[in-house]
């Protein structure tokens, strides 16, 4: 059973929970990206390799994937990664900070992993409840959710999967 699944709640559910908590937000952060981004090639701009694979890792936990695309296939990283250069430039040293934290905790619980990827599933979802009342996890999730249902042109939602999982056309 997904862990999603456990509450009785099903994904869609959860997700339209966390857009109506974070609506303000998320249109704010669409109307301003839309101003000051545009489309272009998904390379990273503000985070390194290896901190983009730790979002992304991070990303899965909050919309995983299963029987509908989550973060990872709709690129959500690549919204996060265009943020940070532009209309959230201000919270660079909150990602750096908390992936440092991220990591430190990681090693921590896991001493012998080598990147939260690498985890096993369930060690994965014991982790993320480590960190998730953390200034860090709660401004990820955000932006997992806004880059999950953004249009696409910002650089997450690739496909429209997001849009496909709560049925809007665009």
């Amino acid at each position: 059973m997904q862990p999603y699944m456990q509450s009785g709640h099903t994904r869609r559910q959860i997700l339209e929970l966390a857009l109506a908590s974070h609506s303000a937000a998320i249109a704010a952060a669409q109307q301003h990206a839309h101003q000051t981004m545009s489309a272009g090639t998904a390379k990273l701009v503000s985070l390194s390799t290896e901190d983009a694979s730790e979002v992304e890792a991070l990303a899965s936990l909050i919309i995983p994937s299963g029987a509908t695309p989550g973060a990872r296939e709709a690129g959500v990283v690549y919204f996060i990664d265009k943020a940070l250069a532009a209309f959230d430039r201000d919270k660079r040293e909150t990602y750096r900070q908390g992936l440092r934290m991220a990591r430190d905790r990681r090693l921590e619980m896991f001493p012998q992993s080598t990147g939260l990827a690498a985890l096993s599933p369930a060690d994965q979802l014991r982790f993320a409840r480590a960190i998730e009342t953390t200034e860090f996890f709660e401004m990820l999730r955000v932006h997992v959710i806004i880059g999950f249902l953004a249009p696409p042109e910002y650089g997450g939602n690739r496909n429209r999967a997001g849009w496909a999982l709560i049925g809007f056309e665009g």
